[in-house]
């Protein structure tokens, strides 16, 4: 009986390894460079944060909850939805927030809030009772907001 030995050419050479390893090296390299530029504000996110602090407060006052006040803020880098005992913050990243009553102009949503209050019916009853209040979402790029009179949220202008 005879044992033939199998070749041993199996596995990589220490050349091949560093090879790939270079590889990796310069791939991440360049995929560092392609996201390194972008910015974390996203417009679709500042929309569902908005739509979700409206929601709460208008459950609230729906409710008959004393906090049915949303105050929307922007401070340094941050824009800032205070729903009551609920807040959510998001990075703003350069973007400015602006709002628009009906009629009006554009006006920038202060440090110190702007707030939209709701009837117990759920409507918006403040800065004025049952109008649309327009927001807009300005920077690399701008993106227009609804908050109708009914307080639903939504993309585009009020009509």
């Amino acid at each position: 009986m005879t044992i033939k030995n199998a070749p041993s050419s199996s596995g990589f050479t220490l050349v091949e390894l560093v090879m790939v390893i270079i590889l990796i090296g310069v791939l991440s390299v360049l995929g560092i460079g392609l996201f390194a530029g972008r910015s974390a504000f996203s417009p679709l996110l500042a929309t569902q944060q908005l739509a979700s602090a409206t929601l709460l407060v208008q459950q609230a006052a729906l409710a008959g909850n004393p906090s049915n006040t949303l105050t929307i803020s922007q401070t340094g880098d941050r824009l800032v939805f205070d729903a009551g005992i609920n807040q959510f913050e998001i990075t703003r990243e350069g973007a400015t927030l602006s709002y628009r009553l009906a009629g009006g102009s554009y006006t920038n949503v202060p440090a110190s809030g702007f707030n939209v209050t709701f009837s117990p019916m759920g409507r918006v009853s403040g800065p004025v009772a049952r109008e649309s209040i327009d927001f807009r979402l300005s920077g690399e790029s701008q993106f227009d907001l609804c908050l109708s009179s009914l307080g639903a949220v939504y993309t585009g202008t009020c009509q």
